[in-house]
């Protein structure tokens, strides 16, 4: 029988935070970008083909999908007792991570790329993710160099709350994650509504420049496509049909989580893909 792993007692030394201090960093922040609800689904490649084509009856193309769809290239941070990761495993109501992604090729990333940093933070229900774009240099100098790069006045805020939590909790690069996506968004009525189908999701847990040419290992089974549907309200009633129709579970998995077990950084939870059919390195597109 499976069971759940939980994470070890964590001592107030070493960069954690616990109390007061800690409660306040895992606190929802009263800045944001936009809130959504999100509900993923595991499904195979083939039913993932059935329901892109269902969907591109309702939804539109997300601009930047096209054909072959984009990827999406994260690093994520944590503590040295992967605080983050834990956090996500117990299911807290409030909880956070840390990332640096880059959407597109990655193989074209430089020291000028545009990346994104952001804080995704789980808040009951909801999810709150809050991001600022910066060139790549200036990104590592925050989050690696954990120094204050240049930057636009309304950004100061989130760049000091960056850097606070990066400081305060010790954070470093721990696994990137990797995936090609396609998205569909709402019109009309179901304005605000996105869907994402994301396949070949690999990782790695060490050359984490985003431009390395470094090997990735699938980190969710080839034969399986992750589906994410992101209301800010509500699910449309014909998408709940939709989804109960073809008799899809809701999922929960995490990318980042499933590249820290993936190599071995943490014991498998019981919320780990099975790797019965994974690949061990996955070539790039």
């Amino acid at each position: 029988m499976l069971q759940r792993f939980r994470r070890p007692a964590v001592p107030a030394a070493g960069g954690e935070v616990d109390g007061e201090e800690g409660r306040r960093l895992r606190a929802p922040s009263t800045l944001h970008a936009f809130n959504r609800y999100e509900i993923k689904y595991l499904v195979s490649t083939a039913e993932a083909a059935g329901l892109r084509e269902e969907i591109e009856r309702r939804l539109d193309r997300d601009r930047h999908s096209g054909d072959e769809g984009y990827g999406i290239w994260s690093v994520y941070y944590d503590t040295r007792q992967l605080r983050f990761y834990w956090e996500k495993i117990e299911g807290l109501k409030f909880r956070r991570k840390l990332r640096v992604r880059h959407y597109g090729d990655r193989f074209a990333v430089n020291d000028g790329t545009p990346v994104f940093v952001e804080i995704k933070q789980r808040v009951n229900r909801v999810t709150q993710k809050r991001r600022v774009r910066l060139p790549y240099r200036d990104a590592l100098r925050l989050c690696d160099g954990r120094r204050m790069p240049e930057h636009e006045p309304s950004q100061r805020a989130f760049m000091e709350e960056v850097l606070d939590l990066v400081l305060r909790l010790d954070l470093r690069p721990t696994a990137m994650t990797g995936y090609q996506r396609h998205a569909y968004v709402g019109r009309d009525a179901d304005v605000g509504l996105r869907v994402t189908f994301d396949q070949r999701i690999r990782g790695r847990d060490r050359d984490f420049h985003l431009g390395a040419d470094a090997e990735n290992r699938l980190i969710v089974p080839a034969g399986r496509t992750i589906v994410e549907v992101k209301a800010n309200e509500r699910v449309p009633y014909w998408l709940t049909d939709l989804t109960a129709r073809r008799s899809l579970q809701v999922a929960r998995v995490s990318k980042y989580c499933q590249s820290v077990e993936a190599y071995g950084l943490a014991p498998r939870s019981v919320f780990h893909v099975p790797d019965h059919d994974l690949d061990p390195v996955l070539p790039e597109a």
